[in-house]
């Protein structure tokens, strides 16, 4: 059992000294059930043990499935892999080097400085480990033959894991936590690798933000769920389920964080400059025609109105907004 698990990495990630003995290091697995005894009296590897410390998840025959796929293209399609590996390891011995791997294969930016050039992510540096940890965390165990999946393209980035999500998906940002598997959840947390507090969607729409990027697409192809990252990309060259998708998601972010949508906040969000107001304007009433963002108080002047997502009551979000 022991050269099944890869055990100190459960103490290193739990920041404690590794036991002087065999029975410590037991005793420990034990407590947090990743082992039991066996009516034999050995020792049984326990699922979730299994999926979090293997050393290879394809030695356990009802989990070998799950391992994590990331497959690169070329260009936007899926005509051509250039490259494709399925992880070996459990996911919290191997999120660290399966983290590594993906950003080894993300395309990067090079920039000028004041007089040197240095490279940047496409993009934020912690919106892709969160995304990727909520794919493995809340993926259906249940759906066999199908695991979480990584698809890296020359202008996105594509996270899938199986099953439904258990919130719809335009209310990602503001539906308190729901964990499908609660005993894996709470071990990532106590691992520092995932949080159980549902902040993690907003921290990733949070840093597309101030990177000013495309807005996140939360999708759910049958039986699936997806979560996509853009690359950067110009407003003017934003399609207009693009700028809606924006809009929504940044009313979203600033109620829950007890902030009103402005003119305002939606020109720093998008960069836009103080004299092209106007602009802001078309996209907010674009977001309103599509039903997606209400206006707060539609007796206030236009000049000063603030915004809702369509889920929050007028009444109550602008007394929240307020205080």
């Amino acid at each position: 059992m022991l050269r099944l698990l890869d055990y100190p990495a459960y103490f290193d990630l739990l920041e404690r000294p590794l036991p002087a003995n065999r029975d410590g290091i037991l005793e420990a697995l034990a407590d947090d059930r990743l082992i039991h005894r066996s009516e034999a009296g050995g020792w049984d590897v326990t699922h979730l043990g299994a999926i979090l410390f293997a050393k290879r998840l394809d030695a356990f025959h009802a989990l070998r499935r799950k391992a994590v796929r990331v497959i690169q293209y070329r260009g936007t399609g899926r005509t051509e892999t250039l490259k494709e590996q399925e992880g070996g390891k459990g996911y919290a011995c191997g999120f660290e080097g399966l983290i590594g791997y993906i950003n080894g294969l993300l395309p990067a930016n090079e920039v000028m400085g004041q007089a040197l050039r240095k490279t940047v992510p496409m993009f934020p540096e912690l919106a892709v480990p969160e995304l990727v940890a909520n794919a493995l965390i809340h993926q259906d165990f249940f759906v066999t033959g199908s695991g979480p999946m990584v698809e890296i393209f020359d202008d996105r980035i594509e996270i899938t894991n199986p099953g439904e999500p258990l919130v719809e998906t335009q209310r990602f940002v503001d539906t308190p936590p729901r964990s499908r598997n609660e005993s894996l959840a709470s071990l990532m947390r106590r691992f520092r690798i995932c949080e159980e507090r549902g902040s993690g969607i907003d921290k990733v729409v949070f840093q597309v933000e101030l990177f000013q990027l495309p807005a996140p697409l939360f999708e759910n192809p049958e039986g699936f769920t997806r979560a996509v990252l853009f690359a950067h990309k110009p407003l003017s060259a934003m399609d207009k389920a693009e700028r809606i998708r924006a809009c929504y998601l940044h009313a979203c972010l600033r109620y829950v964080t007890r902030k009103a949508t402005s003119n305002a906040s939606l020109r720093e969000r998008f960069g836009i400059a103080e004299k092209n107001a106007s602009m802001a304007s078309r996209l907010l009433n674009e977001a309103v025609e599509a039903g997606l963002v209400v206006v707060a108080d539609p007796e206030v002047g236009t000049r000063i109105r603030s915004y809702l997502p369509f889920w929050a009551s007028a009444g109550r979000g602008s007394t929240e907004v307020a205080r």
